[in-house]
């Protein structure tokens, strides 16, 4: 999207709004993004060493007034060192409305559902993968979506309703400035088929919630596409072409989290169908699965925290994916589980942050660490350096096909 077009955004807000808006804020922040892979493999992708380097002005603009209405805009100018191009990044751009028990939403949204850290079961809504690797703010792993919102609050039970007519998928890294696996490497013929913005490809997702016992319950359903994409071949034997898709699924689970064993105590679970592949016949295509999350954090001392999470999958019609793995061809387990840990110390009256976020997974053999500290040098500017690093046994796996990116990063932010 070109610059022009936010700010005719922009502008038709304030002049939707009026002389009826009472309030009107704009914030925002300067953002510099670097990161370099530290590996010192020769094999470089065409980025070269660096993953990130980066310049981002974001304007944040927000207005409501005495009706119940609010407008709010988010939107990114940026150039891009490594591409050596500008582009924009419309991150939110929505009007909502309160109207007795509803509230009504639409336009783009960033959307969070789940009680898991990193770590998502119920949460359907798009995720930016390249930028949690390459050092990115944290806020810049969730991606926005368009569509529309209604939430209905009542004293037994609140509901959110979401409509999404436009798929979004994942944004995962790319060959052009990182290392991993691909199975067809070979094949450079590639064609992507997303879902087409038809009325019957429309997302659906619901979510009630209400309090339990001094507990927050939340049940899920969502009824759509997966967000990473899968592969299909012209040909088993012989392939010439690969066709990169994104299966219908549909997801239904459950959350709990509340006070509990001197901390917060998280738990969650969530079955995922593979609608297009009920048999589980077809390798190339995701399973069904049943996911589940266990998770505690607490304070162990002043300003320090630390949160520890359990996370399994677990794949159906195993036995029929088995059967039919090609030969030589890279087979997932049964059960694949995950464990997480985070720390976070804050010092010197919480000028600074060190942090340790890791996964391990004992059925993968696989970890990713990323260690970070910042420091606020005033309430409007800070420094953070951090690191991610890959390893494991395998590079077929999910963290281990990520080794050979290793990388420190650092950002600097100007608040406004």
């Amino acid at each position: 999207m070109r610059p022009v077009h936010v700010f005719a955004v922009l502008a038709s807000l304030t002049t939707l709004a009026g002389d009826i808006v009472y309030a009107t804020e704009l914030h925002g922040f300067l953002l510099g993004n670097y990161a370099a892979r530290v590996t010192g493999d020769r094999r470089r992708p065409t980025s070269g060493d660096f993953l990130l380097g980066e310049e981002r002005l974001q304007l944040k603009l927000s207005g409501s007034n005495e009706g119940g209405s609010v407008y709010f805009a988010k939107a990114d100018f940026f150039h891009d060192e490594v591409a050596g191009q500008n582009d924009l990044d419309l991150r939110e751009a929505y009007l909502s409305h309160s109207a007795g028990a509803f509230d009504f939403t639409v336009g783009r949204q960033i959307l969070t559902w789940g009680v898991g850290d990193l770590l998502f079961i119920n949460d359907v809504f798009p995720k930016d993968y390249t930028s949690l690797f390459s050092g990115r703010p944290m806020e810049y792993l969730k991606r926005g979506t368009t569509g529309f919102k209604t939430t209905l609050t009542t004293e037994i039970a609140s509901a959110d309703l979401i409509i999404m007519p436009f798929f979004e998928p994942n944004r995962l890294p790319g060959s052009d400035r990182f290392f991993f696996y691909d199975p067809f490497s070979s094949i450079t013929n590639r064609v992507e088929n997303r879902p087409r913005h038809d009325l019957a490809n429309t997302e659906l997702a619901l979510r009630l919630y209400r309090p339990i016992l001094e507990w927050d319950g939340a049940l899920y359903a969502y009824r759509g596409f997966f967000r990473d994409p899968a592969m299909q071949l012209d040909s088993m034997t012989a392939p010439t072409q690969v066709t990169i898709n994104y299966p219908k699924s549909s997801v239904y689970g459950a959350s709990l989290q509340g006070n509990a064993l001197g901390g917060v105590v998280s738990l969650e679970a969530g079955h995922l169908d593979s609608r297009d592949d009920n048999s589980g016949t077809n390798p190339l295509m995701p399973n069904s699965q049943t996911k589940y999350l266990v998770g505690h954090q607490r304070s162990l001392w002043t300003d320090f925290t630390a949160g520890l999470q359990y996370y399994g999958e677990y794949m159906h019609q195993y036995d029929s994916y088995l059967a039919n793995v090609p030969a030589g061809f890279p087979s997932q387990d049964r059960l694949r589980h995950v464990l997480a840990l985070r720390l976070t110390q804050l010092l010197k009256y919480q000028t600074w942050r060190l942090s340790w976020f890791s996964f391990y997974s004992p059925s993968d053999k696989d970890f990713y660490f990323i260690p970070e500290t910042s420091y606020r040098v005033s309430d409007e500017f800070s420094v953070t350096m951090g690191g991610n690093v890959f390893g494991g046994a395998k590079e077929t796996t999910s963290f281990g096909q990520f080794k050979r990116n290793n990388n420190v990063y650092v950002n600097m932010r100007y608040d406004f």
